[in-house]
């Protein structure tokens, strides 16, 4: 008897439910077909397909689609008639629009109780968006321009999955849509532009396989992979972008670093400075790195013969003054920490400071900040040339320094 009782109740219960979905999808469509509280029939409908029970009832999904192509109706409308426009909200409804088909797809491809997949809706949604795929892609640009790049990355991540979504079968965009690469190129900036370093890897691998905009693309997957801190492949990215665009500053410079400072390796930093010049003979960049790969070696005479070189090209430049400073001050401290060091190459040691000063002086005067680099060097040339007052100053200069 309970059982019965618990039947009954439960069918009450589901035949409501039935009833009040049913008035829930009647209402919504009298308000699309009325062209009214179309957010709100859009809210319902989805709100009714959260729940399992519902995934598969067509006629939810098509309400669903109804009310978002409606709005997009209304702000079309509105863009032509030039009566307040909402150009914003058409290319998100748009976008709207294939992400509900999209999804139907798949629940229209599930397979049958004998694993069968026959999805009855699929060629008849997708003939229905192709249509309207380019507003996806003018969205994306449309966001972009406003830089508003979160929106202008789902626009452009719609626009290129399209190419691989099931709903699309056959279309082939991958191969044959002439806008993908500049849409993939896209979806990669603005994802770079967000900082968004997972959505940015979904589209490396596809941006790096087209020329198209290849420069600016490396760099984005560069900037992506310091920031993951994946060393071997910013390396490997850094390589490339040298490889294919040697003049272009922002390669060289970030391996050179890495070769020179990190590594210290000096035979591949010698290699890629060769392979540099090589390129441009005449290029400041390149020629300063080189004078500091020449006075890390010890090969004094060639650092010197550049840092002039670059000196007089540009007197306002800093770095060469000090790697033209160091080239005689390295050679002095040699001498003097010698436990060899004789009455004759006193001159010499002398000659080497005095050699040094002015170039170090002048890069303390251009970079006064940089005391950890120039402190020590003056510090110790006034000392051996017995400058007294300027001792003096730098003594008082490095102790406040070291905080004594």
């Amino acid at each position: 008897m309970l059982r019965r009782l618990l039947l009954v109740f439960f069918s009450i219960v589901l035949t409501a439910g039935c009833f009040a979905q049913k008035k829930e999808v009647s209402a919504a469509k009298s308000d699309i077909k009325a062209g009214r509280n179309l957010e709100q029939a859009e809210a319902k409908m989805r709100e009714l397909l959260k729940d399992s029970a519902n995934r598969h009832k067509t006629n939810i999904w098509e309400v669903l689609f109804n009310a978002v192509k409606k709005q997009y109706d209304v702000k079309n409308e509105a863009i032509f008639l030039k009566n307040n426009p909402d150009t914003a909200g058409l290319f998100l409804n748009a976008r709207k629009m294939f992400l509900v088909y999209e999804d139907y797809d798949r629940i229209d491809a599930s397979p049958d109780r004998r694993g069968k997949v026959s999805p009855k809706y699929r060629k008849k949604h997708a003939e229905f968006l192709i249509p309207f795929r380019k507003n996806i892609y003018s969205g994306g640009m449309f966001f972009v321009g406003k830089q508003n790049f979160a929106e202008a990355y789902n626009m452009f991540d719609t626009y290129v999955d399209c190419g691989k979504d099931s709903l699309f079968t056959g279309y082939s965009f991958m191969e044959n849509d002439s806008r993908m690469p500049l849409a993939i190129y896209m979806a990669l900036y603005s994802a770079y532009k967000i900082k968004d370093t997972g959505k940015t890897l979904k589209y490396i691998d596809m941006a790096l396989a087209d020329t198209i905009k290849l420069d600016n693309k490396l760099q984005y997957v560069a900037e992506t992979y310091t920031a993951l801190k994946d060393t071997s492949k910013l390396v490997a990215t850094l390589i490339r972008g040298f490889d294919t665009y040697p003049k272009t500053m922002y390669y060289f410079p970030r391996l050179f670093k890495y070769y020179f400072n990190i590594r210290k390796d000096m035979e591949k930093s010698l290699q890629l400075t060769d392979r540099a010049l090589a390129v441009d003979s005449t290029n400041m960049v390149f020629l300063f790195a080189r004078s500091s790969l020449m006075l890390e070696l010890g090969r004094y005479d060639e650092c010197l013969d550049i840092s002039k070189s670059l000196i007089s090209r540009n007197d306002t430049l800093a770095e060469p003054y000090l790697n033209a400073g160091l080239c005689f001050y390295n050679q002095a401290v040699k001498i003097d920490n010698s436990i060899e060091m004789s009455r004759k190459q006193k001159p010499r040691l002398l000659s080497l400071y005095r050699s040094a000063l002015p170039y170090i002086q002048k890069y303390r005067a251009l970079m006064p900040d940089d005391k950890q680099r120039w402190g020590l060097p003056l510090y110790t040339i006034y000392l051996n040339l017995n400058m007294g007052k300027e001792f003096d100053e730098i003594d008082n200069l490095l102790r406040k320094k070291d905080g004594k």
